[in-house]
Formats: C-alpha cells, sequence, structure tokens
C-alpha cells in the first residue's frame, strides 16, 4: 500500500499551528525556560547514549502539542510502519524503501538475501585484514580505492573518517569527481600490488564513476597486467552484468537490492569497504546502533521520539519562521563530512514541489542542508549566526567522553560548545557607543549530546538523520526516495556526450560552443 495523501496545510493542526505562531512568534526563548514548568525535563529525550535537548526554540509546548496533532491527522503512524514493512512506498518509482533491512535482524525473506550479502561482506574483509586475500604479486593489501559518486561515494567516506581511529590499517581513499587531475595525482600515490579497487554504482552505467573506472583499469593493466584484475577489482551493483561486462569475475561482485536508495546504502554491500577499514565485527556494532535508533523510531511516541521531535521542529522553522536553512555543526573533527553527507540525504530526498496527490504545492518542503565542525565554524560563519539578519536553526552535535586520553583539551572543546548555545540564546545587550556589540539573542538550537564516537553511536546518529528526513516527508505529502532532478542532469548530460544538442537553449549552446573551442 501507498503512504496516505494529506494536504498538511488543509488540516485543523495546521491552522491551529498559523495562529499561534501569529501570537508567539516575538517571544523570547528564555520566557519559555522560565515560564514553563519543567521545560528541560519535557524538552528533552534519552536513548541509550544519547540526550537531546531541544528546549533552546522558539516553540511553546502548546505549538509542539500542535505538531504532534499533526503527525496524527497526517497518518506519520500508519506511514512509518509501512516503511519498516516494506510495502511500495516509493510509488513513482514503484518499489519498496528497505535500507532499514540492511540493518535488521528480523527473519524474513529480504533478510536472508541481506544475510547473504553480509557473510560475504565479512568474508572479504577478514582475508583482506588477516591476509588471506592478497594481491596478484602477493603482497599484503594495504590500499583500498572506493570508486562511486553520490550515495556511492559520501556516506562510505563520512563513515571511515568518522571511525579513523578505529580503522585495522588498511588506507582508504574515494575517487568520485570526473577529475583526470586528482586521479593521476592519486595513481602515483599507490601501489597498484598492494591496492584494491571497489567500484560501486547500482545501475553501472553512471558516467563519472565508469570514466573514472576506465581510466583506472587502464593504468592497472599498464602497471601489472590484465590477468590481476580478478586480485584487484570488487564490483558492488544492482547490474550484475555491468560489471561482467567491465572484466570483473562474478565472484567479485556483490548486489545492491533495487529497494534500496543510494543515499541510504552504506549499510550493505556500499558499506563494504568501511568493514574493510573498520573490521567486520565494528561493523556490526555500526548496524546494531542504527538498528536501535530505528526501534525507538517506530515504537516510541511522538512526544518522546527524537527523530520525529525534530523533524517537526524543521518544518515548524521552515514553514512559519520560513527559515531556508538548517545547520548541523558536530564539535569531533572526525565528523567534518556530517554535514556533506547530511546535505544530500536530506535535500535530495525532500526536495520536491508536487505533493504525492500530483498537485503543485504552496508550503515549504526541503531546507538547505550546510555546516561545518565546531571550533572551527566559530571562525567562520557564527559571525552570521549571532549577528546576521537571517535566523538559523541548527543542531549541535558534542560527546561526553573523548576518543583519547587528552582529557583537557576535549574539555576546552566542550567549553566552546557550551558557549555557542548559551550565546546563541541569551546574546549581548548593550546600546549607545557598543550598539555594534549588540547580540540579540534568542537563535535556536538542538543539542545532541552522545557519550562517545563509537561504531554504534555513529550508526544511532545516521539513523536517526534518516528517520527525521522520512518523517518530514511523511508529515509533508511528499514523495522521499525519487530524484527526478538528479535524473534530468544526468540524461542531459549523455545527450551532450553524444552530439544531442539541439534541445538546448540558445546561451548553453554558445556556452558548448565555448567550452569546446568551436566558433
Amino acid at each position: 500500500m501507498a503512504l496516505s495523501k494529506n494536504n498538511p496545510t488543509t488540516q485543523k493542526s495546521w491552522k491551529s499551528l498559523e495562529k499561534i505562531y501569529e501570537q508567539e512568534n516575538g517571544l523570547k526563548i528564555l520566557d519559555y525556560l522560565k515560564n514553563e514548568p519543567n521545560r528541560v525535563e519535557r524538552f528533552s529525550i534519552s536513548l541509550n547514549d544519547f540526550y537531546v535537548d531541544f528546549s533552546k526554540n522558539r516553540i511553546s509546548e502548546k505549538a509542539l502539542n500542535y505538531l504532534i496533532d499533526l503527525c496524527n491527522e497526517t497518518d506519520l503512524k500508519k506511514n512509518i510502519n509501512k516503511y519498516f514493512n516494506g510495502e511500495e512506498i516509493n510509488e513513482t518509482e514503484k518499489r519498496a524503501v528497505l535500507h532499514t533491512a540492511l540493518r535488521s535482524n528480523k527473519a524474513t525473506k529480504i533478510n536472508e538475501e541481506v544475510q547473504n550479502n553480509l557473510k560475504k561482506i565479512e568474508i572479504l574483509s577478514n582475508e583482506i585484514n588477516n591476509g588471506k586475500r592478497l594481491g596478484y604479486s602477493g603482497k599484503k593489501i594495504e590500499n583500498i580505492v572506493n570508486i562511486g559518486i553520490g550515495g556511492s561515494h559520501l556516506g562510505p567516506e563520512m563513515v571511515t573518517e568518522a571511525l579513523s581511529q578505529y580503522n585495522l590499517g588498511i588506507k582508504p581513499y574515494f575517487i568520485s569527481n570526473i577529475d583526470a587531475d586528482y586521479i593521476d595525482d592519486l595513481l602515483k600515490r599507490i601501489n597498484p600490488e598492494s591496492t584494491i579497487f571497489i567500484i560501486v554504482s547500482k545501475t553501472f552505467n553512471t558516467i563519472e564513476t565508469l570514466e573514472n573506472a576506465k581510466k583506472i583499469k587502464s593504468w592497472f593493466i599498464e602497471n601489472i597486467c590484465e590477468e590481476a584484475i580478478p586480485n584487484h577489482f570488487i564490483a558492488i551493483s544492482n547490474n550484475i552484468e555491468g560489471p561482467k561486462d567491465f572484466g570483473i569475475y562474478s565472484k567479485n561482485i556483490l548486489s545492491i537490492p533495487e529497494w534500496v536508495g543510494g543515499r541510504f546504502s552504506l549499510w550493505g554491500s556500499v558499506g563494504l569497504i568501511i568493514s574493510i577499514c573498520i573490521g567486520y565485527k565494528n561493523f556490526e556494532k555500526f548496524l546494531s546502533g542504527a538498528r536501535d535508533m530505528d526501534e525507538h523510531f517506530r515504537e516510541s511516541p511522538f512526544k518522546k521520539n527524537i527523530p520525529v521531535i525534530l523533524a517537526l521542529i524543521s518544518i515548524w522553522y521552515n514553514n512559519f519562521f520560513k527559515c531556508e536553512t538548517e545547520a548541523v555543526i558536530p564539535y569531533n573533527q572526525f565528523l567534518s563530512k556530517l554535514p556533506d553527507y547530511l546535505q544530500q540525504a536530506s535535500m535530495e530526498s525532500n526536495g520536491k514541489s508536487i505533493d504525492r496527490d500530483g498537485n503543485k504545492i504552496n508550503y515549504e518542503t526541503g531546507s538547505i542542508i550546510w555546516g561545518s565542525t565546531g571550533t572551527n565554524a566559530q571562525h567562520a560563519f557564527f559571525q552570521l549566526m549571532h549577528q546576521g539578519t537571517k535566523l538559523i536553526p541548527a543542531d549541535f552535535i558534542a560527546f561526553v567522553e573523548p576518543l583519547n586520553d587528552n582529557h583537557e583539551q576535549h574539555k576546552i572543546l566542550n567549553a566552546n560548545f557550551l558557549a555557542q548555545i548559551n550565546a546563541l540564546l541569551v546574546g549581548s545587550n548593550k546600546s549607545g557607543n557598543d550598539i555594534h556589540k549588540n547580540i540579540e539573542g534568542n537563535k535556536p538550537s538542538n543539542s545532541i549530546l552522545i557519550n562517545k564516537l563509537t561504531p554504534h553511536n555513529l550508526g544511532s546518529l545516521i539513523a536517526m538523520y534518516e528517520s527525521k528526513i522520512f518523517a518530514i516527508g511523511s508529515i509533508l505529502n511528499i514523495y522521499s526516495f525519487d530524484q527526478w532532478g538528479v535524473e534530468l542532469g544526468k540524461s542531459i548530460a549523455r545527450g551532450i556526450l553524444e552530439g544531442k544538442e539541439d534541445h538546448l537553449d540558445t546561451s548553453t549552446k554558445d556556452i558548448a560552443k565555448r567550452l569546446n573551442n568551436r566558433k
């Protein structure tokens, strides 16, 4: 069954939210904290190693209750169950959305396929790490190069960097952009005899990925020989014949199920490089963390449901305060690529202007996601957050414990985290000659505290944001799991490469001529 189709703006709760926004949009968060009994307790949720405080938001408990009503009126609970049960909720592409099954341990027919793939991942990871699987010349594998783009690249790169302290010794590299200069530079720095290349493409016809793979294959054959390809090339794809035609042995091909979208695929075979780098046991912990968050999302009441609350806060700011962006600020340098990953996961999902009924939307859907790590961000764009004219809701992510023994430096890091969430809230009241130092405050933030950056907790963090994305799409009556805008650009690029430029506008034709030095 498809997702329910309810225009959120026609719901009783939406009308109530419009009224309460008019009444309360000028109120101070500090007044909420002062006047609402036990606000911090009511506006916070604990789950395992997670503590989420959302009390520093420009939203009253009354408004939050109306947002919870909106969940019920748009059938969020029913839609969550359809999502997890594998029903055909990606209606425009006529398929289920089951990346959650990649980390599920429930006995189902789909889980048999998942477990078979996981077994291949385990065997490959263990063989490479223990030296059982060697290069063609007998050298131990020291490097893994992942060739993919979008979901075949952003997730694995983000996770391998985030969990680099758990790395077992193999160096990961990532090639995504079709940039010959970068590839040439990388190939100069690695030894083909001790490197494995993983080509990741669901369709195995993505231009950038295939061209990069061809270039690397030619370089590899030139430096070793074609007979060595089975020892050094692995493919991950839904198109099994494509890798075979490329020259990769069938035993070195792992499948991507049709019901897994690229930007949510790191939990399965696309995560092979993660498993190799951190070891399969840690990869299992990574999956179990996501599984715990999935259970929380599916079973918890909305008012104590972390992904749902984060989704509702985003809808509130995006549609009522007209905030166009949200910032993600992890106070951990290992999470430097998390904002980029969430940018794709969210904006490729909820960047839609047609609702599930096929109607043009007259409300806001996806937000612009961006960010950087603290404390770097404090010396970059925080000035605008504090004193600019834009209202920018932000998620601040901090860790209670460091990964090493440098607790003093970790205290400094967390002191900055605390200072920023407080400064955004309180500001600094100045006037007269000091008017330029005036900082209004009343800037919203969510505080996400995590005990430690472990594989399990990172899995939970990513799954938390995935579920938030689904909840937003469900409530706002859009299809979150297709990406026709991306497909349009791909098809036009293929046409240009085939010399089909008649359909281009006059401006683009002129630019094409200049790029190709044609008069």
